[in-house]
């Protein structure tokens, strides 16, 4: 997902719409789940598009319930969201990423989570805490997203490399390989700076035993787990083994084509744009977990679904993403989207269950972590983005560069 930065005065105009009418839902048990009734839903991107089929198979066994589907941009999901809280007109359910589900479960306009009907346990350990704020979850996991380590093997044989990396270290040495003996231009693709360069950062990070911010949301970026991690991370542009400059929307699945970029961390998408886009390197490739440090942890993403604190159809919104969530709705989905199943169960059946690719992406699934849901993470996560960028440019030390971003993260959080 593309995340977006709010507007001041917008959140403003929210939070004092919501203190005004306190937020707390609508006082009463609302419509029953068989009657007759419209639920609306907001749905982001590919998947916004996508689940209108859904629910249109949804309603031929709940007949009393016309699902309308509203597909929105995440270009301007946030906005979109916080015009709707702050005019008291979000639909009953909507799906949330994670960077701001805080902001609006702090503000009291979700509906906490029915912990009887969904289990924590039936999910990804860091899918199920993306919706958790304030120690209580206001959104259920319906996909996750992580990211591993994409490599040209049949470069790698030319480099002398016979497996893939297995630690940080060799991730390192791997890229020098690369480059000194398959010849080519870089050995590793990390992004330098700009808007969300902290996904890039987060495997590097994670898998040191660093963080962001701590289980209670208390700033931790200038630990020295994550100082190492920025000096490992800074070490590529340094060494010229990842590129100082990249223009927007970069493509890194061009230049991995060529084979200028042997190796770059990805997202599951990324093998259905190789598959369909470079078809003559299909089977010079592999995937494989992300390098450990201390272990090997990568980012979590994806995204719940939520309900709106006031809608008077929270039963039938209930029933709905229970379809969604569950293991069967799940599988159907993945098979529709190519989303990776938030919950285990749709993982055991299937091409979920046999194909050795996939089972990579569960693997890292199951230590993958999610950032704690705060009301400013936008905010604090660009503070990282900055330190990032000041040390792959070299206009800072690593530990300069956190030390500076806790300090102004230290001012966002409460």
């Amino acid at each position: 997902m593309n995340r977006t930065v709010a507007i001041g005065s917008i959140t403003v105009t929210l939070a004092s719409a919501l203190a005004l009418t306190a937020c707390g839902g609508s006082g009463g048990a609302g419509v029953a789940a068989d009657a007759k009734q419209t639920l609306t839903v907001w749905a982001m991107g590919t998947e916004g598009e996508k689940l209108g089929d859904v629910a249109k198979e949804y309603q031929t066994s709940h007949s009393n319930i016309d699902i309308k589907v509203t597909p929105v941009g995440w270009d301007v999901a946030h906005q979109k969201l916080v015009a709707a809280a702050a005019a008291g007109k979000l639909p009953d359910v909507m799906q949330m990423g994670g960077t701001y589900l805080g902001e609006f479960a702090d503000m009291g306009a979700l509906e906490p989570v029915d912990t009887n009907t969904f289990h924590q346990g039936d999910f990804f350990p860091a899918a199920w805490q993306q919706g958790v704020y304030d120690g209580k979850a206001y959104g259920v996991p319906w996909y996750v997203d992580t990211r591993v380590l994409y490599y040209r093997t049949d470069l790698a044989q030319k480099a002398g490399i016979k497996s893939a990396p297995a630690t940080m270290a060799e991730l390192q040495a791997d890229a020098e390989a690369y480059q000194s003996k398959a010849h080519t231009k870089w050995g590793l693709s990390i992004q330098p700076g700009g808007l969300d360069t902290v996904q890039s950062f987060y495997p590097f990070l994670f898998s040191a035993g660093g963080a962001i911010l701590d289980d209670q949301g208390k700033p931790v970026v200038n630990s020295p787990e994550a100082v190492k991690a920025l000096d490992d991370y800074g070490s590529y542009f340094k060494k010229g083994l990842s590129e100082k400059s990249v223009p927007p929307g970069y493509d890194v699945t061009k230049d991995f084509n060529t084979g200028s970029v042997p190796m770059f961390l990805g997202g599951p998408w990324m093998t259905g744009l190789l598959n369909d886009n470079y078809p003559d390197i299909k089977g010079k490739w592999a995937i494989a977990p992300i390098p450990a440090d201390k272990a090997s942890v990568s980012e979590a993403g994806g995204s719940s679904l939520a309900v709106s604190a006031d809608s008077e159809h929270k039963a039938a919104a209930k029933q709905f993403i229970e379809y969604l969530t569950g293991a069967k709705g799940q599988a159907d989905w993945f098979e529709r989207t190519n989303d990776l199943p938030a919950n285990r169960a749709a993982w055991d059946s299937g091409r979920l269950a046999t194909d050795a690719e996939l089972k990579v992406w569960r693997q890292q699934m199951e230590t993958a972590k999610a950032t704690a849901s705060v009301p400013k993470l936008t905010e604090i996560t660009s503070k990282v983005d900055s330190a990032i960028a000041s040390v792959t440019q070299g206009n800072s030390t690593a530990k300069a560069a956190l030390d500076k971003a806790q300090s102004e993260i230290e001012g966002l959080v409460k």
